[in-house]
């Protein structure tokens, strides 16, 4: 009897020659593979040339149309089954890698801070009451030198500038006894200085502010002086404060930069009505000079004016200049400001 083990070596080399007349008989005769649908089958004549080599192997003839009983046939190949999960990642080790320089170079330069920007400036500004109702005032701006400002005080303004280390020492005219002032830049910082003036009562003030070049001035004519004489107090003869703490007569106190961007310029005179030394009746007058700045041309100007303790009394001025030709030539303007009457007590 054939053993199991002869069957299948048997049945194997059968497959082999099979496939082997398949691909023979597909390939070498090159049928139209264009034409839809066409199977390919093995000729029955590379089946027959197989059946020698069974009985070859059989040792016995083989009848082709004997049916062969096989059992407990075992399948070599098979359709190829994919794993039941696909492969997964690995993964990362649990410590991150640090990559390190083979050598460690040395920092030779440190880099710098920026510097911080500065959004402000410490201005300051005191105020000091002092002789003839005058007050003191110190501006100090290290940040803003050559810096021009305005300055502002009771409707009266001016402007001036700072020196080469921010620092500006004015006297001003008190115009209030609570006088505050108020100093503002053109970079739009700004500071306040208040002092009590107690003596104000004791003087009498005119002011006239303008803007734009020189050209106005006070004449204040005491007790009848005359132009040129020993009473006569203007930007010419202006005296200083001493005049007034004595009770002796008047001053001029001018201010403001003429040198300035965009001038704000003013003038005071102060008479000591208070402390007068002698009765009388003090002129002031407003006098222009025609220059060639101010020639053919409109100047606006203030005038202000307070006696002791009263309220402040104010005026516009619209001052149309004469022609170019005319320069040299000084408009007198009476009656602006109220003569003052002296009285002793």
């Amino acid at each position: 009897m054939i053993s199991a083990r002869r069957i299948i070596t048997i049945l194997g080399t059968l497959f082999c020659a099979v496939g082997t007349g398949f691909f023979m008989q597909h390939y070498v005769q090159a049928p139209d593979r264009s034409a839809p649908g066409s199977v390919q089958v093995a000729s029955v004549s590379a089946i027959q040339d197989v059946v020698p080599m069974v009985e070859q192997a059989l040792g016995a003839p083989v009848d082709g149309d004997e049916e062969v009983q096989l059992e407990d046939i075992a399948l070599t190949a098979a359709i190829p089954v994919p794993p039941s999960a696909a492969p997964q990642p690995e993964m990362l080790p649990d410590n991150p890698v640090t990559l390190a320089a083979l050598e460690d170079e040395p920092i030779i330069e440190l880099p710098q801070e920026e510097p911080a920007p500065s959004f402000g400036c410490d201005i300051g500004f005191d105020a000091q009451p002092v002789a003839a109702a005058m007050v003191k005032l110190t501006l100090n701006a290290p940040c803003l030198a050559n810096e021009r400002f305005t300055l502002h005080h009771n409707g009266m303004m001016f402007a001036d500038a700072t020196d080469a280390e921010g620092r500006a020492e004015i006297s001003v005219p008190a115009l209030n006894k609570a006088a505050i002032f108020i100093a503002t830049f053109t970079s739009g910082a700004s500071a306040v200085a208040n002092a009590e003036v107690g003596t104000l009562e004791y003087y009498d003030r005119a002011v006239v502010q303008w803007s734009g070049p020189e050209g106005l001035q006070i004449h204040a004519l005491e007790y009848e002086a005359g132009y040129e004489g020993a009473g006569h107090v203007w930007a010419g003869a202006a005296r200083d404060l001493s005049s007034a703490a004595k009770g002796e007569g008047g001053f001029i106190t001018r201010l403001g930069d003429p040198e300035a961007f965009n001038p704000m310029m003013a003038e005071i005179y102060t008479f000591p009505s208070g402390t007068a030394l002698k009765e009388g009746m003090i002129v002031i007058n407003l006098e222009a000079e025609v220059t060639e700045d101010n020639c053919n041309t409109d100047i606006e100007a203030q005038i202000l004016q307070k006696s002791g303790n009263a309220r402040m009394a104010a005026k516009e001025l619209v001052l149309a200049m004469p022609e170019c030709d005319a320069v040299g030539d000084y408009l007198v303007l009476k009656n602006l400001f109220d003569d003052l009457n002296i009285a002793r007590n």
